[in-house]
């Protein structure tokens, strides 16, 4: 049997103990236990815990100082409290002993307490209250107030001139609203100086509007709406919803030229320009623009509405009755279609000249230059006509043309109304 032998130096053995014999501390990581304690040491340990234990217990268990008891105080029946004699302000009083406290009874009965110096309640003179006029005296006079800080700004009288806000409309570069929001940004400059709200201004003043205000009035949009029969113009009533709610991206005319993309700021602030009633169809403007609002629908507006009335002829009460199947264009007199252009009365007002013609034997063409409550319907009453359809086909410059009804489409930047 054939021996191998592996050539080669052997590892030292790991020594323990340095040179002075002493044993050497565990090496890291090699799991060297620690030696176990002796037995007089835990002895030792056991003994000291069982003392500092025993000490603990005494304190526990040693009974708490007892506080003297205080007498009673005895109870005494009008007890009189002797007067405290004055001493002198420089010195501090010094603190007696009190005696026993009265009850509430013998407060009463005693009466109030007296002071060397307070003289008696009878030689007092009445409180008045001179908050109120009748209470004060021919002497009274009134604390002066601090007079107002005037803003010079303001300083124009009413009667000679007006705010500048209304100024700024008057002039159309902007609605009183736009106004008031850019004289508060600090957009709007008279004669050279920042104006404030609420300023007053003469007729002769320059006024400058920063671009800033150009800018964001850039950004307003106008919306061109075909509405139709059962919407309401403004606000929801009576369950029928306002004309904006078609404002929608699925309701936008597919030829609109505009050129402006749709955004979320666009339903903001947007109103109507002008009313359209609720069984009536046609051009609806609604926009964000107070210059276009004021143009539309200002108390200086001039701008002309054009309608296509459908009527049936009823009469006047009173009147001949005409022959069944008569056109309502031949029933209706020739005076009758002169009042409807000139000389009918609304509301106690004469109403301003109107253009009305004919358009067929039973649709007449309205041109308005004013918008009063269902004007052109009680007009047609007034001279016996019955209207059963209504529609708005222009306004200024701007006509229905080919939009369909539900949708909509934005006014160019180049059409002007």
């Amino acid at each position: 049997m054939a021996t191998i032998t592996l050539k080669g130096k052997p590892k030292p053995a790991a020594k323990t103990r340095n040179a002075d014999g002493e044993k050497r501390a565990p090496v890291r990581g090699k799991g060297v236990s620690k030696p176990r304690t002796t037995l007089a040491k835990a002895q030792a340990d056991r003994a000291e815990r069982e003392e500092q234990f025993q000490k603990a217990q005494q304190q526990r268990e040693r009974p708490a100082p007892q506080r003297e008891e205080r007498p009673a105080r005895p109870k005494t029946g009008g007890a009189f409290k002797p007067e405290r004699p004055p001493q002198p302000r420089g010195d501090a009083p010094q603190r007696a002993e009190r005696g026993p406290r009265a009850r509430p009874d013998e407060r009463a009965e005693r009466g109030p307490r007296s002071h060397p110096d307070e003289r008696p309640r009878d030689d007092r003179p009445p409180r008045i209250d001179q908050r109120r006029s009748s209470n004060r005296g021919p002497g009274f006079e009134p604390p002066q107030r601090p007079q107002q800080r005037l803003n010079p700004a303001r300083e124009v009288a009413p009667e000679d001139g007006e705010r500048l806000s209304k100024r700024m409309a008057e002039l159309k570069l902007a609605s009183r609203r736009e106004a008031d929001e850019w004289i508060a940004a600090g957009w709007v400059r008279v004669n050279g100086k920042v104006a404030v709200l609420g300023q007053r201004v003469l007729p002769n003043v320059q006024i400058d509007i920063d671009p800033a205000a150009r800018q964001q009035q850039a950004q307003l949009v106008t919306v061109l709406l075909h509405k139709p029969i059962g919407y309401v113009s403004g606000q929801a009533e009576d369950g029928y919803e306002p004309a904006v709610v078609l404002f929608q991206p699925e309701n936008r005319w597919t030829e609109d030229a505009s050129g402006i993309k749709p955004n979320a700021g666009h339903h903001r602030n947007l109103a109507p320009a002008g009313r359209l009633d609720i069984d009536s169809t046609g051009l609806l403007v609604l926009t964000q623009d107070g210059r276009i609002a004021r143009v539309l629908i200002g108390d200086d507006s001039d701008v002309e509405k054009e309608y296509l009335v459908r009527v049936e002829f009823v009469g006047l009460p009173g009147s001949e009755p005409v022959p069944e199947g008569t056109l309502p264009n031949a029933a209706l007199s020739n005076n009758k279609l002169a009042l409807l252009n000139h000389g009918l009365e609304l509301d106690g007002e004469l109403l301003k000249p109107a253009k009305v013609s004919w358009q067929n034997e039973q649709q007449l063409r309205f041109v308005l230059r004013e918008g009063k409550k269902r004007q052109i319907r009680r007009m047609c009453e007034l001279v016996g006509l019955k209207v059963v359809g209504l529609k708005r086909v222009r306004i200024g410059r701007i006509p229905l043309g080919h939009l369909p009804v539900g949708q909509w489409r934005y006014l160019a930047p180049w059409e002007k109304f």
